[in-house]
């Protein structure tokens, strides 16, 4: 089958989205991707920041035309009751809506899972927030540099002598995004299969991120250990690490298992490391760390990275260079995987986006269109529950559409 022409995965399923700038959004996107219909409600005046944020072309955040591909684009005043209602009525119908105000926002305006479950039982409603829906921090307004924070990630982020350090991306969001969809996905299985009543998934920011903080809290409750930073290394994995080489430049070398170790201290002449049984597992390794990284440091800084590359590469010792983006957009194995994705602008400029991920064999997903003119689908998305023309311009001379 064409995977250009052939059904997607998600067709038939159809998302409200409420809220903006990034985790119910790219919740919603990754939907969007996969063949469900996401109509992305957006206030009259602005829309969505995201739209402004970052790099602009002619005033629009490129980062908004990668986030919002395929959605479509209804403006409606969510303050004026009859904004609500047309809410409601789209609900009908609906099989998700995905929400990222702040706990009680939608209740007030009785857009809560109560209200909306009432309108459609089977309904699945995503509720993204920094605290969860519950417990005594749920008022408090939360963004992914706090959840960073407060789900552990940033304390063991940098180097033990600085200060913490933060990731170049809003993690903290994407991950909450990533357990939105998942959760989303089980929730409408068990209605589908298992024949289950519609529910509700409470995603916490800061709960997105500790749920990837590995063996963080074991550690501390079974030892009273409290994991440090560590810079470039990976704790308690040995050697696993990024290494200088001749030149300034550096590179990620990952030698794990016992087997790659033993490769790894051959390539780089070091036999007498490969056999030494202090070093034969990775927690005796562990307590041995500066001396292997010193080691291996002693090598790289005398290479080339490319050199230091090929030699692991011929031992199958995992490495690679740093990508900047530049090194991302040229990187044959991305085209060759379809990850660097060409987009055309509204002006007909062309700009690349990256590629959709996962990759599915038979229904993969695709990019139908770029993020969408603000209220670009208002006119087409409220035909669609009777409102014609005669009404819309009542709702736009009411302040209830843009």
């Amino acid at each position: 089958m064409d995977s250009t022409t052939s059904p997607l995965p998600l067709k038939g399923v159809k998302v409200i989205e409420l809220g903006a700038l990034v985790a119910g959004p790219y919740a919603a996107a990754l939907l969007a991707q996969f063949g469900a219909e996401v109509i992305k409600i957006e206030a009259p005046e602005g829309g969505d920041p995201l739209r402004t944020w970052r790099k602009l072309k002619d005033g629009t955040s490129l980062w908004w035309y990668s986030q919002s591909r395929n959605k479509k684009s209804l403006t409606l005043n969510l303050k004026h009751p009859r904004a609500r209602d047309i809410v409601r009525e789209l609900v009908k119908d609906a099989d998700i809506v995905i929400e990222n105000f702040r706990p009680g926002t939608l209740e007030k305006w009785g857009l809560g899972w109560e209200d909306l479950s009432r309108i459609r039982p089977s309904l699945v409603m995503v509720r993204v927030s920094g605290y969860g829906q519950t417990g005594p921090y749920k008022d408090r307004p939360g963004f992914a540099a706090i959840a960073e924070s407060m789900g552990g990630l940033r304390y063991v982020a940098g180097y033990p002598d600085r200060p913490p350090v933060r990731v170049g991306v809003s993690i903290g969001d994407t991950l909450a995004s990533l357990y939105g969809v998942i959760g989303a996905l089980l929730a409408l299985h068990h209605h589908k299969v298992n024949g289950g009543r519609g529910q509700y998934v409470d995603v916490a920011l800061y709960e997105a991120v500790f749920g990837v903080m590995e063996s963080l809290i074991p550690e501390f409750s079974g030892f009273g250990h409290i994991r440090e930073r560590t810079g470039a290394s990976l704790p308690g994995i040995v050697p696993s690490s990024t290494y200088p080489c001749r030149g300034g430049a550096y590179v990620i070398i990952a030698g794990n298992s016992d087997g790659i170790f033993k490769r790894l201290m051959q390539a780089i002449g070091r036999p007498d490391l490969a056999e030494d049984p202090r070093f034969a597992r990775n927690d005796l390794r562990a307590q041995h760390t500066e001396l292997l990284d010193g080691a291996i440091a002693a090598w790289t800084t005398t290479q080339q990275l490319d050199d230091v590359i090929a030699t692991l590469e011929r031992a199958e010792v995992p490495c690679g260079r740093i990508y900047t983006a530049a090194d991302i957009h040229a990187d044959p194995h991305y085209r060759a995987r379809g990850m660097i994705e060409p987009g055309m602008l509204p002006d007909g400029s062309h700009v690349d986006f990256p590629g959709i991920v996962p990759k599915l064999s038979e229904t993969p997903g695709r990019t139908q269109w770029l993020g969408p003119r603000l209220g670009e689908h208002t006119t087409e998305v409220l035909a669609s529950i009777g409102i014609g023309a005669d009404e819309l311009g009542e709702l736009k001379s009411q302040g209830v559409i843009g």
